[in-house]
């Protein structure tokens, strides 16, 4: 499973790396330290997390932009069809659900938890691995 650093981790969430940090300190969100002492966010915690902030409304307004519609964010449900797959990224306060082959989110190994970048033309969405 991926983990993040707290700077990763605030960076998809959309804030700073203090905000993430604090967050961490009152156990909004659970970390772990690396044989290097680093604090990480196990990924499934993460997507948890961004998905409970963006109901709440987070606590902070910041300014959100979508550079060439690119928002970059972490994979918060994967479901599997035969066929056909849905997958859905939260992008800071943005949900983004594609559906896509199961066979490209088996390529991409897609799973909740990891990052990804979901790329909006008109009604497409489609699912970049980052």
């Amino acid at each position: 499973m991926q983990s993040y650093t707290i700077g990763q981790a605030a960076r998809l969430l959309g804030v700073s790396p203090d905000t993430a940090r604090r967050w961490a300190d009152a156990g909004r969100v659970s970390t772990h330290r690396d044989e290097s002492g680093r604090r990480l966010i196990d990924g499934r915690d993460l997507a948890a997390f961004s998905v409970e902030l963006a109901g709440s409304g987070g606590e902070e307004d910041p300014s959100y932009t979508s550079v060439r519609n690119a928002f970059s964010g972490i994979v918060t449900a994967v479901k599997l069809g035969d066929v056909a797959a849905q997958v859905e990224i939260q992008a800071g306060p943005h949900r983004l659900v594609s559906l896509l082959t199961r066979e490209a989110v088996e390529e991409l190994g897609l799973e909740v938890g990891m990052e990804a970048t979901a790329r909006v033309k008109s009604t497409n969405v489609h699912i970049d691995r980052a």
